[in-house]
């Protein structure tokens, strides 16, 4: 009787994939009766719909809103969507091993297995270093990043209100939430040095990913000592497609939009401008122009950017930035009649490759659902905003075009499913509603067909 309770228990237990899954399906639905509470709005009202779409936005931290974030939530409102943002951005499972941790308590293999999925390509870091090294980076950079704010900051409000904006911002800035107590964003600090580079330096940081920070720590630490440190080839091809995202972009955005929405700016604010809209569509979604005021080949080109996103294992989303990277190798081996896929002398397995293709297509095909349930279910609507809408809720942008406020139920349930999809990943969502395990092994007769 007890070996088949244990049996049972077994085939009911949850893989790594569903056990993420639920989890940040749990805490969107703490956060979002947290919200509907009446201490959490300013009118002490707010419909279950909008709560779940907030919860959902902050957790994934996506930052789009259908309720203005500065005016409509309380203090107390706005310390809930702080503190969901920061969970989303650590992710749940962090959090809840930093308890056992503190308690003394082991770490289930299970949770250990989730863990390094999110946070490292490698299995040889002791996941209680890792989590302990996600948080004091995280606060650190946190803390940084709000005393710089606070410096700013005090010049346009009281004592007070300056600490919480500081702290609130830098925290959805570094998360990559794009939460804002702005109704403009941050469109009034345009001209703002400081706060622009503020923003900017946390949105990429968060970006990078925690093994990627970490490898960088052990870097620099390692040539204050004089020893000889390298990079992992991770950490390389994340800081090469980063750079040249970053640059390319910012050099396009300028070129294109030098005459057009940037032409009243001065030569300062259009390069600040160009630079800040390439960096927070991976995807930290903060903006400090009007986005509908930019032509249709740069609103391509931000799509474009919001579906790459960040890096793996960090608080964007996104297909990520290794992942193009990797489809970008193969393609060029494939031009150059290689066989096996190189990037700085080292080999990529070709599952990985497959992997790769993998994310893309199921991204592509989530996409795609969204968009399409979405024109059928809000009529009259622009295809530009919709598209946008979609793509910065599947890779956790939170920028916009102005069709949020005006989505219907219908129309937010979508936006709701595509952000959580988006958050844990179109793979890891697969893999929550798949066997744990293949059962059978089955091989049929090759046969060709055509290709392209």
């Amino acid at each position: 009787m007890k070996n088949s309770r244990r049996h049972i228990f077994k085939e009911i237990r949850f893989h790594p994939a569903q056990f993420l899954a639920v989890s940040f399906v749990v805490a969107i639905g703490v956060g979002a009766v947290l919200l509907w509470m009446p201490f959490s709005t300013i009118s002490g009202h707010i419909s279950i719909t909008d709560a779940l779409f907030t919860s959902t936005s902050a957790v994934c931290v996506t930052g789009l809103i259908v309720q203005d974030t500065g005016t409509y939530f309380s203090p107390i409102g706005q310390m809930v969507i702080m503190l969901l943002f920061q969970i989303g951005g650590l992710g749940i499972m962090t959090f809840s091993t930093l308890i056992l941790l503190v308690a003394g308590k082991r770490i289930a293999v299970k949770d250990s297995l989730s863990l390094k999925q999110d946070f490292t390509h490698a299995s040889s870091i002791r996941v209680q270093t890792l989590i302990k090294d996600v948080f004091l980076f995280t606060i650190a950079i946190e803390i940084i990043g709000a005393v710089f704010f606070y410096f700013e900051f005090t010049e346009h409000f009281p004592e007070r209100q300056a600490v919480f904006h500081s702290l609130f911002h830098s925290i959805s800035a570094f998360c990559n939430a794009g939460f804002c107590l702005y109704k403009d964003s941050f469109q009034s600090f345009q001209g703002q040095t400081w706060i622009n580079l503020n923003l900017m330096v946390l949105i990429v940081l968060g970006g990078l990913g925690f093994v990627v920070l970490r490898e960088t720590s052990g870097y620099v630490m390692g040539r204050l000592k004089k020893k000889r440190i390298r990079f992992s080839l991770h950490t390389k091809l994340v800081y090469q497609m980063t750079l040249v995202l970053l640059v390319f972009s910012s050099f396009l955005f300028f070129v294109l939009e030098h005459n057009h929405s940037l032409k009243s700016l001065s030569v300062k604010e259009k390069v600040l401008s160009s630079v800040f809209q390439v960096v927070t569509p991976r995807t930290a979604g903060f903006n400090t122009m009007d986005l509908n005021a930019l032509g249709f080949g740069m609103v391509f080109f931000l799509i474009v950017l919001m579906f790459i996103g960040a890096s793996p294992g960090s608080t964007g989303g996104g297909v990520k930035t290794s992942t193009v990277g990797a489809v970008l190798a193969f393609v060029r081996s494939r031009l150059l009649a290689r066989e096996s896929v190189s990037l700085s002398h080292r080999t990529i397995p070709f599952k990985l490759i497959t992997k790769a293709f993998t994310v893309i297509t199921l991204g592509i095909c989530v996409i795609s659902v969204s968009v399409f349930v979405l024109l059928i279910s809000q009529p009259g609507v622009n295809m530009r905003e919709v598209f946008f809408e979609v793509f910065s809720a599947f890779g956790t942008v939170g920028l916009s075009l102005g069709l949020t406020p005006r989505l219907n139920e219908v129309g937010k349930i979508v936006i709701i499913l595509t952000m959580y999809i988006g958050r844990i990943g179109p793979l890891t969502f697969l893999y929550a509603f798949s066997r744990a395990r293949a059962k059978g092994r089955y091989d049929y007769v090759e046969e060709s067909i055509m290709i392209g």
